[in-house]
């Protein structure tokens, strides 16, 4: 499913990504669909499309990103102080 527009490095996250999430349990299609739209939110946080996004919608995948590393609301509340 890797996408033409990808670079080799984004097609090796998304081989990563995919394999990991099967190796947790879920169905191919469901690992492959997740990996695509990370490597593609990926992407678009760093200014990697074809096409130029808003900053400020560069800025919410970034955000959504870093969110995404953090473990539960406690976490997230602790950074927000």
């Amino acid at each position: 499913m890797p996408q033409e527009a990808w670079s080799p490095k984004r097609e090796r996250q998304y081989d990563h990504v995919k394999e990991s999430l099967k190796k947790r349990g879920r169905s191919e299609d469901t690992a492959e669909r997740i990996a695509a739209a990370t490597v593609n939110q990926t992407r678009t946080a760093k200014g990697e499309t074809k096409e130029p996004k808003a900053p400020s919608e560069r800025a919410q995948a970034g955000r959504d990103m870093a969110a995404a590393g953090r473990k539960g609301s406690r976490a997230r509340a602790r950074r927000r102080v």
